[in-house]
């Protein structure tokens, strides 16, 4: 549904961020895409959704493409448009709007009937009750989870074919991330939507996803499902805390000359 051809992406004319990645998003598959801060994953998610030209930044070399057309490039409207949403870090919600104004907002250039956006916005409920009491309530006195749930409702209101999310676990307590990955887990098994899951808990990335992908400076470092990637040393120790050998310990030594050593470039 969604490939990414070996594109770079360059700022400002002239710095270059992302180095020739490529990656796909098949059918009502969570795909995680993993990776240090600064390693290029938000830029890669802006270079999908048509932000980067707003950014100073654009799609030099190499291809995507969504249900096989090419859209790098292109204006972020006609992107919606094609179905593809994205929930941002942060929430990116409109704090000074009612939540219900938020979700209508999520339908906004569609062909949606005002029957049909009500209708809509009763299934964001029914996937996030805590929403419910806060209808006519402005986005600012919503708690960080509930932000985020918001973020997920309207970015739903659009009806999606593919949804791109952008570190949906960060800031918000164990039990609240609990309780957003599972309305991911829910969202794609029920809409059968695909989702390209941006995320730096890489335990329940590991676990929601069928592939995964790690991206270091710029670049995909390693590539595979959950369970080949769980028998990888560089892995478990820089991703997953530890390697599978139980009486293994993590030296910060090692984390520290982790760049120096890219034994998974060799």
């Amino acid at each position: 549904m969604l490939n990414i051809n070996n594109i770079e992406v360059v700022f400002d004319k002239f710095l270059l961020i992302i180095q020739g990645i490529s990656l796909t998003v098949p059918e009502k598959t969570i795909v995680a895409f993993l990776g240090s801060n600064g390693a290029g994953k938000t830029t890669t998610l802006k270079a999908i959704t048509g932000i980067l030209g707003f950014e100073r930044g654009e799609v030099t070399d190499g291809t995507i493409e969504f249900n096989n057309q090419k859209i790098h490039n292109t204006y972020p409207d006609k992107i919606a448009k094609m179905g593809i949403t994205m929930v941002p870090e942060n929430r990116g919600i409109f704090e000074d709007l009612t939540v219900e104004e938020n979700l209508i907002i999520g339908a906004f250039g569609g062909r949606k009937s005002l029957g049909e956006k009500k209708r809509a916005t009763e299934k964001v409920y029914a996937l996030f009750p805590a929403l419910t009491r806060h209808r006519k309530r402005n986005g600012d006195v919503l708690s960080g989870g509930e932000q985020q749930m918001l973020a997920i409702g309207r970015s739903l209101m659009a009806d999606p074919e593919i949804m791109l999310m952008d570190e949906p676990s960060l800031g918000l307590s164990p039990l609240l991330v609990k309780e957003v990955f599972n309305s991911i887990k829910k969202i794609n098994e029920e809409n059968g939507v695909p989702i390209l899951l941006v995320e730096q808990n890489a335990f329940k990335a590991f676990a929601l996803s069928k592939y995964v992908y790690i991206m270091e400076n710029g670049k995909i470092v390693i590539d595979g499902t959950p369970d080949k990637l769980r028998k990888n040393e560089d892995v478990m120790t820089f991703y997953l805390g530890g390697s599978e050998k139980s009486d293994d310990k993590i030296s910060f030594h090692d984390v520290k000359h982790y760049k120096r050593r890219k034994r998974w470039l060799s």
